[in-house]
């Protein structure tokens, strides 16, 4: 149910939990100190207690308050990218619950660039935030999405559409060097000029399910919708009729219901991906084929898309 922006600080306070928008994507709010509210978030997005919550502040005062020997680094890059899609992994305050962090000694903090976000938190304290959707499926990215997977069972903040449409990046800056952990719309070239220190393009690493991770979102299968995804290499001349393709390359395509075209243009399929899948899922297409990203540009979201993509692809 969409609900006005007094409601959902009255509900975040009594331990309920709020969908809210952010500029990647919509999060599950809940008070990062209720941890009868932060089950609550587990057992509506049906996410596995070891997956840990990302805490998102709207100020550098907050994020202090539940950390701990911060590193300069920290301070260059907050002052460089919040607020904005950077999440950060430090040490964590003792008084943290365990619940946020998986039972890990870090947390990762973020401060969202949306208006709502900010004003919201500022009025209720630091939130734990995963995104909306159910456990695995495409994250929302609009408030329709979220009326699809809850019905009016789950209160909503609405903020119209995400801008960025794919989650933050996040970035480890407890390990020896600091360590891209999910790509997202900053990028490495951008965190090392910040820095002045080299860091690494984000490489993607087998995790096993037994493993303690540090980052949301990489530890399970994520992003999937109920069609089958796969990569493509080249567009046949003969559309599957059960298939929706989306190509990048900026050929002449047919007019024709199942192909969208972008054109080149990554930041609006980044923007639409989520929604893409769920329109297929709706239209009940048993296929998405997507056209092979090129791995140049380094300095764009195509790793953060090719990450995501390739996470929603069936084995």
């Amino acid at each position: 149910m969409i609900i006005d922006f007094q409601t959902a600080v009255k509900l975040i306070k009594k331990g309920d939990v709020v969908a809210f928008p952010t500029e990647t994507v919509y999060g599950l709010g809940a008070d990062a100190n209720n941890i009868m509210a932060i089950k609550r978030t587990y057992e509506l997005k049906g996410r596995p207690s070891d997956n840990p919550l990302i805490v998102h502040v709207s100020s550098i005062s907050q994020a202090e308050d539940i950390t701990r020997n911060l590193p300069d680094s920290f301070y260059k890059l907050a002052e460089s990218f919040w607020p904005g899609p950077l999440t950060l992994i430090v040490e964590k305050d003792p008084s943290v619950p365990d619940i946020v962090t998986g039972g890990l000694s870090t947390v990762a903090v973020r401060m969202p660039n949306h208006p709502l976000a900010l004003k919201l938190i500022t009025q209720t304290g630091p939130l734990t935030a995963p995104s909306a959707n159910k456990s695995g499926k495409p994250s929302p990215t609009k408030p329709e999405h979220l009326l699809q997977d809850y019905d009016d069972s789950l209160p909503i903040l609405d903020g119209g559409n995400t801008t960025i449409g794919l989650e933050s990046t996040i970035l480890d800056l407890t390990s020896k060097k600091p360590e891209i952990l999910r790509p997202g719309a900053i990028s490495h070239v951008e965190l090392s000029e910040a820095l002045g220190e080299e860091i690494l393009p984000f490489q993607e690493k087998k995790n096993h399910d037994s493993k303690p991770v540090k980052s949301p979102g990489t530890k399970y299968t994520h992003y999937k919708p109920d069609a089958e995804v796969k990569w493509i290499k080249k567009i046949p001349k003969s559309l599957e009729n059960n298939a929706l393709y989306v190509v990048y390359s900026q050929n002449e395509w047919p007019d024709v219901k199942n192909l969208i075209s972008y054109k080149g243009n990554f930041s609006i399929l980044a923007k639409d991906l989520y929604d893409i899948f769920r329109r297929a899922d709706h239209l009940q297409y048993e296929k998405i084929y997507i056209e092979e990203l090129p791995v140049l540009h380094e300095d764009t979201i195509i790793p953060a898309l090719i990450n995501r993509i390739s996470k929603a692809c069936t084995e």
